[in-house]
């Protein structure tokens, strides 16, 4: 006998191997793919209880007299996608004509007929408003008049009219927004002031870096703003205006010196806005998200078709971002501290570089350059427009290796928001343990405060193998062997009358830089009578300097100025060229201080307390 053997109608097979196939293709899709959400995943990225109820958005089109253009621009922006309950206004600006009689008819005749395309023009996604100008504005108050923030939670996206957006801009932007606006504390930051879908591809500052990033490098903030496609955060935005009605009535000009901007706006004047928009920035230290995707592929592209820039159509910039391109996870957005950080000369900024305590030290001194000396400012008693003149001469000389010191204040934070490495001395006291600020009471005790910060700091350094040259404020560098001053047969070198240490690492230095050592000094500031005028003329120099000559180590002590520096005076500008330093007491008047150093070419901050150059020294 034999079993029967049963046999499978052809249709049914069919519709078998159709279904396993079918999962196959499925589960393959999905293991390799898993980094990759599909277009219709994009709800996930974009969870509405983030945005408030008062949350707007509003996309305002700058044109002039560009019909096809304009089109175009706003095609893609129809074609985008938009979520179904999302509101997304659109302000269309139309720029009136240039009065020329023997054009007035042909510019009269396209007038209408643009008006009559937007007439025609449905936009279904929010409020439509065509904004036409009686008379010609031109493209600086194109951008600067098109929005004015109605809120915390209003944001403009600016478009020229020979932009074209890629289908996925919006919640890519509304991402953003819910990511580094609305997020946690770790994801907003307020040097932030919006975000350029535009491929980066231009360094203003001049001799700056090249553009170079790694291709899995998807998001970045650098500090250039971008036409083609930029989204403004509203405060920024506020704070811009307000800042160039002042300039602008004052006639102040926004020169920056070292960028290649300058060109721009002497050739062009009030015809553009960048100038003046960078010139803010500069001053503000404020950031733009910027994104950086393989193949010269962006979220808007500029078809820089004939107009105010460009004298005759130059051609698409870059190719523009959609499903077939789209091989990687465009929706995931890393967490802020992630992103690299880029100056106008494209150089890396490392943000909020804040020590709060005397092991902490050690991570940024591990940053620094051997065989250097650690310049450490202290701001305990330094004014805000001295510390930034300082600062700009470290740029302008390329000097890396320093740290400001001074208790919690907004412009020390600030300093730290900008890049600047800080030691929190309120918050590096409470790092030191009992037993060393133990027994002193609360007799002078910000003098103490302030002994403590600079006598631990100095003695980490000296640990590390670094030489140290503690300035109070009341010096600048003027070439750059500033931060090499040594001398073998000396540890140490002062100079107390304008408050300067310079101590060179050693074996005996480090010996001698001891807990008892700082305990020393601690004694003598405590002993110190409240009422003598010593409490306030007594320095940390002053302090190191008795220790040092109460002890075996005074023969390793020296004075500085006579060696290394030129005090400020009548006719120190003579000696510049000879000595890497300028000093002047600490009880010289600002406004001396600033009108000296004016004369000699020493004064190199602008009316916003910022430096007046970008200086770039290429990586």
């Amino acid at each position: 006998m034999y079993l029967k053997r049963r046999t499978i109608p052809l249709t049914l097979l069919t519709l078998i191997i159709f279904f396993v196939s079918t999962v196959v293709i499925i589960l393959t899709f999905r293991h390799t793919n898993d980094d990759v959400l599909s277009f219709s995943d994009t709800h996930r990225t974009l969870p509405n209880h983030l945005f408030p109820s008062t949350f707007t958005f509003t996309i305002k089109l700058l044109t002039y007299d560009r019909l096809p253009s304009l089109r175009r621009c706003l095609q893609s922006l129809d074609l985008a996608d938009y979520d179904a309950d999302d509101r997304v206004n659109l302000h269309v600006f139309v720029d009136h004509f240039r009065n020329n009689s023997d054009l007035i008819d042909s510019k009269l005749d396209e007038s209408r007929r643009i008006l009559e395309f937007l007439d025609r023009f449905r936009w279904e996604h929010g409020e439509k408003i065509v904004h036409y100008r009686t008379s010609n504005a031109g493209l600086q108050a194109q951008w600067l008049e098109a929005w004015w923030p109605i809120s915390d939670d209003d944001f403009a996206f600016i478009v020229e009219d020979d932009l074209e957006v890629s289908k996925f801009y919006y919640r890519f932007l509304k991402g953003l927004i819910g990511k580094y606006y609305y997020g946690s504390s770790e994801g907003f930051n307020p040097s932030i002031y919006g975000a350029s879908l535009q491929r980066p591809r231009f360094v203003p500052g001049k001799h700056g870096n090249k553009i170079q990033l790694d291709g899995d490098e998807h998001l970045f903030l650098y500090q250039l703003v971008g036409t083609w496609g930029q989204l403004l955060f509203p405060k920024p935005w506020k704070e811009f205006r307000l800042w160039y009605d002042v300039h602008k009535s004052k006639g102040i000009k926004p020169i920056l010196q070292g960028m290649v901007t300058n060109r721009w706006y002497k050739k062009l004047g009030e015809k553009i806005w960048t100038p003046w928009f960078i010139k803010f920035i500069h001053s503000r230290g404020y950031y733009n998200i910027y994104t950086n995707f393989k193949d010269e592929r962006a979220l808007s592209v500029s078809h820089r078709d004939a107009g105010e820039n460009y004298g005759k159509s130059a051609g698409p910039d870059s190719t523009l971002l959609d499903e077939k391109f789209l091989d990687f996870n465009i929706w995931e957005l890393q967490p802020l501290k992630k992103l690299k950080w880029y100056d106008f000369c494209f150089r890396q900024v490392f943000p909020e570089r804040i020590v709060r305590s005397f092991n902490g030290l050690e991570s940024i001194l591990r940053t620094f350059q051997k065989e250097k000396t650690v310049l450490l400012f202290s701001l305990y008693r330094t004014s805000e427009s001295v510390a930034m003149n300082f600062l700009c001469h470290l740029e302008k000389l390329n000097i890396q290796n320093y740290i400001f010191l001074g208790i919690d204040s907004r412009f020390l934070l600030d300093l730290a928001r900008r890049g600047h490495p800080i030691i929190d001395g309120s918050e590096f006291i409470n790092s030191l343990t009992n037993d060393k600020i133990s027994g002193f009471g609360d007799s002078n005790v910000d003098l103490i405060k302030e002994l403590l910060v600079k006598a631990y700091t100095i003695k980490k350094c000296m640990e590390l193998g670094y030489n140290t040259l503690m300035i109070d404020g009341n010096v600048i560098p003027i070439n750059d062997s500033f931060s090499q001053i040594s001398e073998k047969s000396y540890d140490f070198l002062t100079e107390k009358d304008v408050e300067l240490l310079f101590t060179r690492y050693s074996q005996s230095s480090v010996n001698i830089w001891s807990d008892e050592f700082i305990y020393k000094m601690l004694s003598a500031a405590k002993s110190l009578n409240t009422t003598s005028d010593q409490k306030t003329s007594w320095k940390f120099v002053q302090f190191v300097t008795n220790v040092l000559l109460e002890s075996s180590s005074g023969r390793g002590f020296s004075n500085i100025l006579t060696k290394f520096g030129t005090r400020l005076g009548v006719d120190f500008a003579n000696e510049l060229h000879t000595k890497k330093m300028v000093f002047w007491h600490p009880e010289m008047g600002l406004n001396t201080i600033q009108a000296e150093l004016e004369n000699a070419g020493l004064w190199i901050i602008d009316s916003d307390s910022s430096c007046a150059s970008v200086v770039c020294h290429q990586s």
